[in-house]
């Protein structure tokens, strides 16, 4: 069985994301979404993100949601995950990438890294631009799934 890991902080989970993990099925046979441990930056606890994620992708058997806060690859090898997904939406995104893959690679070289893109429509947004956008009561139905938009108003209490 072929598992990758598609990991980060998903504060919000956005379109994007949905539609990498939907390319990302294609390839795997299961795809584990480690919501990573980022208490200071986000929005959401890493409880709140991993429940709202699971609630995305219920209707999914391939897919797993767990929270990590060890190294990314140690998080892969504790579950047998061979791959490490990461989705990339700009030029600016694969020089940090390109970083973490390299480490990521010198770390555990048996796990491999691999780039996936969301669909043209997605390309353009951000868990950090849907949070401004929801912040100053802005319209994010087309950029996050419904579940998404009301936990948002919710916590931003708007």
């Amino acid at each position: 069985m072929k598992k990758a890991i598609y990991a980060g902080t998903f504060d919000p989970i956005t379109f994007g994301h949905i539609d990498v993990v939907s390319r990302a099925i294609k390839i795997f046979d299961k795809i584990v979404i480690g919501i990573s441990a980022e208490p200071k930056k986000s929005l959401f606890t890493q409880k709140q993100r991993i429940q709202l994620v699971k609630a995305v992708f219920r209707n999914n058997n391939k897919i797993k949601v767990l929270g990590f806060s060890t190294l990314l690859v140690d998080f892969a090898k504790r579950l047998g995950a061979t791959t490490i997904i990461r989705g990339i939406r700009a030029i600016s995104d694969y020089d940090y990438e390109l970083q973490l893959t390299l480490m990521n690679r010198k770390l555990a070289p048996k796990i491999e890294t691999i780039f996936l893109m969301p669909s043209e429509k997605y390309i353009f947004i951000s868990s950090s631009l849907v949070k401004e956008i929801a912040s100053l009561h802005g319209d994010i139905s087309q950029l996050v799934p419904d579940i998404i938009a009301q936990a948002l108003r919710k916590k931003l209490k708007i």
